[in-house]
């Protein structure tokens, strides 16, 4: 098993922000260019675009879709070991503060989890919290069960 790694960047919020999206751990390639959901075959911020109308060509234009949809952007983990970027790859898990961090941020009403395992993680430490939570199918390309058309409809019903 590697070293324990702490998560490379800060979350994404801003002062209206109402609902949180909540991922796992960033991945490898997210490592390297500093950037949530950074891998070139993910599908997040192409799911974003697609129910927002809103352009992602670049940093600018995602951190400006998530403000205009009122979207932050953090993960459940805080430090971990892992082998690769798989979900379940990840061991040694320390989640982050979610409880001190909606204390912080009383605008967020909502969150929201791309993955099964930042889920589990969400109702294994804070399943007593009462927020509003919503299930987001992966946008992993390796999440192949569902098409991105069905993806895009589920994103744009629980978000929007």
């Amino acid at each position: 098993m590697s070293k324990i790694l702490a998560h490379p960047f800060d979350p994404i919020v801003f002062k209206d922000t109402e609902t949180l999206i909540l991922g796992s751990f960033p991945s490898i390639k997210s490592f390297d260019n500093n950037f949530y959901y950074a891998h070139p075959r993910n599908q997040f911020w192409k799911l974003l675009e697609a129910v927002t109308t809103y352009p992602v060509n670049n940093r600018d234009q995602k951190l400006w879709l998530l403000k205009e949809a009122k979207l932050g952007l953090w993960d459940m983990v805080r430090e971990c070991s892992r082998d690769n970027s798989l979900d379940s790859s990840l061991e040694n898990e320390k989640v982050n503060d979610i409880i001190g961090f909606l204390e912080v941020h009383p605008s967020i009403t909502k969150l929201a989890f791309t993955g099964k395992k930042a889920e589990a993680l969400f109702q294994t430490h804070f399943s007593h919290l009462e927020i509003e939570i919503v299930y987001l199918p992966s946008p992993s390309s390796a999440y192949a069960k569902m098409s991105f058309e069905e993806k895009v409809k589920i994103y744009k019903e629980k978000l929007l």
